[in-house]
């Protein structure tokens, strides 16, 4: 009885398993011993982050690390025979002797009885045929009744001489003890003699006496779509099937339905059945099975009457529907006028999270592509470390900003997985087992944006694509427009992880480090980015390990260099600049003197939209003092920063690895850097106070002069991304409530000696405007000081990019 060794271990019961993963959760000889020995076999080589995966299981009361990683050698079909060598292996003599009581009590059913037709007086034969390590009982039922003549206990229910009785459906329960499985039904019909195709046993025009009645058709299926093959023989003695996966024999389908659930890319190629009895065998057609996007020219047509004023419609060469088409028309997709009503992108990198590993790329990607697709006139809200509220609020005041012929981007680095060709994006407070429910998915953002009308949706997914083994639910999306407006650019392939790349201050993303180099050009979107997959693919860094994955319907020539023409609705036009500019707004920069007669320069200047840094600088001092700093202090509690690196003399000191500039101001003036984050959690305004600390000449003791300032909800604060929003991505944020202008300079608590003026260096004022006109310098988050320091208003120019350093991370992103 050698059938089991083959058998997968999904065969056990779940109480098995749950025995079995008891005596395996244990520190000693345990499943991380097993999952060491199973790593031997290549297939069952998990990832640390798959691993890490189980360990976190045993937090939950009712978790089971053991239990995550039989379910995932479920996942990947290990053998009953391939556990049990493991866990000899291992010297787990309680759970080796266990398995194999469990599977001695197993039973499968090796041969199915087949549904035959035959002419009445002959005979027909039902074939069930099982294994075990035990004798074995036979019980055949036709409907719900049992057959108790003498061959209704055997493996053979032989009916003759075939009468109109025997029609209906049978079916074999196999027995030992308490165990029993049952077979599939099998239909037995009575057919006329004319039409029985039976003689002799031998079917005509069948040289082999065995007949194929129904082939398997060629399937187009996407990401975690159910496969179902269909093949059918008629034969005496009944048929018995074997399916072929690329010429390899799939040893679990041996039935006329081959069915796979849940499908990737690796159930790609092609499909064959081998129909055979004791005398005959033929093989079906073969059926190309492709999963994934596919081009138009691979599309299967459905054939229909559009009415009598359609065009005709013809079918090609390969069976594909066409349409007719209009010689005098242009070309589809080669338009030379193809422009955007207005260009919007948001860009999230999550670093920071609570549960899982922590990553360093996100700040330095978003940023490099932030300033490239201001570049090409992009209207660009850039985020950094987002829960899930605030990744659905900043999703909703995204979708605000399209509209019909926008073109819509969406870039995000961080944590992710990838479950039934639907992907998600993991905010940072996502619980260690985190689910769908505790994540973004990209296709409902889709759906979303195709309500808008948009004329290109871009996604760009830096994230792994690994499946999620604690999620087992299904999403299911909305309805897909057809619109051949589509690209994603996938960092990474199915099931696949995606890798940062060390440097000196700054990690980067592989994706990103190839991307900067071709996003700018010229190019239809899809050509640009298999752009970016070749140069991934040439870098030695990059091959075996990531390869960038594009999906696209895009059927005209898009590019993100198109240029921007004012829609037909002016309103609405002017609705989304000023909610993109309500996102985008600095305090003014201002003078502020004390009392001692020492002046200070507050200035901010905005590195993300919702992080911005606030320097400091003496810009006068009497004599008699002979040394003054400006400091702040008593912040908001709802802010993020980072009391150790405030107040520092550098940005990079700061923590501000992306505003450095050549042009940094002279080392003889007193410049203090602080650097604020998660301005997106801001519930009122900010408010901070600037401690100015200065010694006179001959006097050791040091003197304090403090004002408190409030700035006003800075960014992208004024959003309040922390409160949830209505539904059918209705704002809270009314336009109607407020005007868009530059912050007032900031203002002081009554009672402060102190008084303001205008920023003596750059001569700014305070004005106020209705509606702002948004030009190509406002989609630049500029810092309101001097030009010497930042010079914002000017486009920089493109940089080209370093080749790849360092070695690779061993933080993935799952």
């Amino acid at each position: 009885m050698e059938e089991w060794r083959l058998s997968s271990i999904g065969t056990l019961s779940e109480e098995v398993l749950n025995k079995l993963a008891k005596m395996l959760d244990n520190a000693s000889c345990g499943w991380r011993q097993l999952a060491k020995a199973v790593a031997e076999e290549p297939r069952f080589c998990y990832s640390e982050s798959e691993l890490t995966s189980c360990s976190l299981q045993a937090l939950s009361p009712t978790g089971s690390s053991a239990l995550s990683l039989l379910a995932l050698l479920v996942d990947r079909s290990c053998s009953l025979d391939f556990l049990l060598s493991c866990l000899k292996k291992i010297d787990h003599q309680e759970a080796s002797v266990y398995l194999t009581a469990a599977v001695k009590e197993l039973i499968w059913i090796t041969v199915h009885p087949q549904s035959q037709q035959a002419s009445a007086g002959s005979r027909v034969v039902l074939t069930c045929k099982a294994a075990g390590f035990h004798r074995l009982s036979y019980q055949w039922f036709k409907g719900n009744k049992e057959i108790l003549d003498e061959t209704g206990c055997t493996p053979e229910l032989a009916l003759c001489p075939l009468a109109s009785v025997h029609q209906g459906y049978y079916i074999c329960r196999v027995s030992h003890g308490e165990n029993c499985v049952f077979s599939q039904w099998a239909h037995v019909r009575l057919v006329h003699s004319a039409d029985s195709g039976y003689s002799n046993n031998l079917f005509p025009g069948s040289a082999s006496g065995l007949r194929v009645i129904q082939q398997p058709w060629p399937k187009t299926l996407s990401d975690g779509d159910t496969l179902v093959l269909e093949c059918r023989a008629e034969a005496n003695p009944p048929a018995q099937y074997q399916w072929y996966h690329n010429m390899e024999p799939l040893s679990q389908h041996k039935t006329p339905s081959l069915r796979i659930p849940c499908v990737t890319t690796a159930h790609r190629g092609q499909y064959r059945c081998k129909m055979f009895n004791l005398y005959h065998e033929e093989w079906s057609k073969p059926a190309t099975v492709t999963i994934g996007p596919t081009s138009l020219a691979d599309i299967s047509w459905v054939e229909i009457d559009r009415g009598q004023d359609s065009q005709p419609m013809h079918r090609s060469a390969s069976g594909s529907v066409m349409q007719t088409p209009d010689q005098s028309a242009e070309p589809l997709g080669f338009s030379k006028d193809l422009y955007a009503t207005d260009k919007v992108a948001l860009l999230i990198g999550n670093m920071n999270y609570v549960h899982h590993t922590e990553l360093c790329a996100p700040m330095s990607d978003v940023h490099e592509l932030t300033n490239l697709l201001r570049q090409m006139d992009f209207k660009v809200v850039s985020l950094l470390d987002l829960n899930w509220q605030e990744m659905h609020s900043a999703v909703t005041e995204f979708l605000l900003l399209l509209d019909k012929g926008v073109y819509g981007l969406l870039y995000f680095a961080g944590h992710g997985y990838e479950n039934y060709g639907n992907s998600f994006m993991v905010p940072i407070d996502a619980p260690a087992s985190y689910t769908s429910d505790h994540c973004l998915c990209v296709q409902n953002i889709l759906t979303r944006m195709q309500e808008k009308e948009t004329g290109l949706n871009v996604f760009l997914l830096d994230m792994c694509r690994k499946r999620n083994p604690n999620d087992d639910a299904v999403i299911q999306t909305g309805l897909l427009k057809v619109t051949a407006n589509i690209v994603f650019g996938y960092a990474t392939c199915v099931d696949a992880e995606a890798y940062e790349v060390k440097k000196e201050d700054v990690s980067n993303g592989i994706f990103i480090n190839f991307l900067k180099q071709h996003v700018c050009e010229d190019e239809k979107v899809t050509v640009m980015l298999d752009r970016v997959a070749e140069d991934m693919g040439r870098c030695v860094l990059t091959r075996g390990r990531q390869a960038l994955e594009l999906r696209s319907n895009l059927s005209e020539r898009r590019s993100l260099t198109d240029p921007i023409r004012n829609s037909d609705c002016p309103a609405a036009s002017s609705a989304r600049n000023l909610q993109w500019a309500v996102a985008h707004v600095l305090p003014e920069s201002c003078v502020l003197q004390f009392e001692c007669g020492v002046s200070v320069q507050l200035g901010f200047a905005a590195e993300f939209s919702n992080v911005m840094v606030i320097y400091t600088r003496i810009l006068e001092q009497p004599s008699e003092i002979v040394s003054c700093s400006a400091q702040l202090t008593d912040f908001n509690v709802d802010v993020d920063i980072d009391l150790k690196q405030s107040n520092q003399e550098s940005l990079l000191e700061a923590g501000s690895l992306l505003l450095i500039e050549e042009s940094l101001p002279s080392p003889d003036v007193p410049s203090l850097y602080t650097r604020i984050q998660s301005l997106q959690r801001l519930r009122s305004e900010l408010t901070f106070t600037v401690c100015l600390h200065y010694r006179y000449y001959n006097m050791e003791e040091e003197v304090q002069e403090r004002h408190p300032v409030t700035v006003g909800k800075p960014l992208v604060s004024k959003l309040n991304l922390h409160e949830p929003r209505l539904p059918l991505s209705a704002s809270l944020v009314s336009l109607d409530n407020f005007s868009v202008t530059k912050f007032s300079p900031p203002t002081f608590a009554s009672g402060s000696s102190s008084t303001q003026s205008c920023d003596a260096e750059t001569g700014r004022k305070s004005a106020t405007t209705d509606c702002p006109t948004i030009s190509k310098s406002a989609n630049m988050p500029e810092e309101t000081d001097c030009p010497e320091l930042y010079d914002c208003d000017m486009p920089q120019p493109l940089v080209a990019s370093k080749s790849l350093s360092g070695q690779f991370s061993d933080m993935c992103r799952f």
